[in-house]
């Protein structure tokens, strides 16, 4: 079973998904720790995450990227944004997820664009979301948790930024798959945003078994 889990930056797709990997036994990618990897691997090199063949000279970066906690702060993130943009980038990275999620047994992804072009024939598929105001709060804490110094319009400002560049790109914008689950965590916490999420999961399954 693959199950396609997509949404914007910290709605809680990541959360979700993990949770589902575990709940369901199945392997999970963080596709989105890739694009994250490349912008990253663009920084390191004094390359420009708005040149296409730099960003794609950074799709040859070392699999210890992805392990690095650097990955998750809000300026890689920045740079996934504008590196996930280029066609070159999204072909190079396409194989690695797709080889992923065709694996014997299934598996859980998280992305932006798992239901509608890594995977679309997954048998679930979420797409979670939350208001802006909400997933800035989310993330504020977290990097305050870091220690990070950051504040809350900033951050909601960059989350409006991110959104902004993810719906409206050319190439597999941001958009729920059009057979999609839309879970809505504004006002959830984490253990109910995620029973919501299984729930889903199990219907759908049910729902698929018996049209078959």
């Amino acid at each position: 079973m693959i199950i396609a889990v997509d949404g914007p930056t910290a709605s809680g797709k990541g959360t979700i998904a993990r949770a589902l990997a575990r709940h369901f036994g199945l392997p999970h990618l963080d596709t989105g720790l890739l694009y994250r990897a490349v912008g990253q691997q663009v920084a390191r090199h004094g390359g420009n995450p708005d040149d296409p063949a730099d960003a794609l000279a950074a799709c040859n970066f070392p699999d210890s990227l992805l392990a690095d906690p650097a990955l998750r702060s809000e300026e890689t993130g920045g740079l996934a944004s504008r590196v996930s943009i280029h066609h070159a980038v999204r072909q190079a990275l396409y194989e690695r997820q797709r080889a992923f999620a065709t694996r014997p047994g299934g598996a859980v992804l998280d992305g932006r664009d798992i239901g509608t072009v890594i995977a679309p024939e997954a048998r679930a598929k979420l797409f979670i979301t939350a208001s802006v105001d909400a997933r800035a709060q989310r993330r504020f804490l977290e990097m305050q948790a870091r220690g990070a110094e950051v504040t809350l319009p900033a951050i909601a400002e960059d989350l409006r930024r991110r959104d902004e560049r993810d719906r409206n790109r050319t190439e597999a914008p941001l958009i729920p798959a059009s057979d999609a689950l839309i879970i809505d965590t504004s006002a959830l916490d984490k253990d109910a945003a995620i029973q919501a999420a299984i729930e889903a999961v199990e219907e759908t399954d049910r729902l698929n078994k018996a049209s078959h």
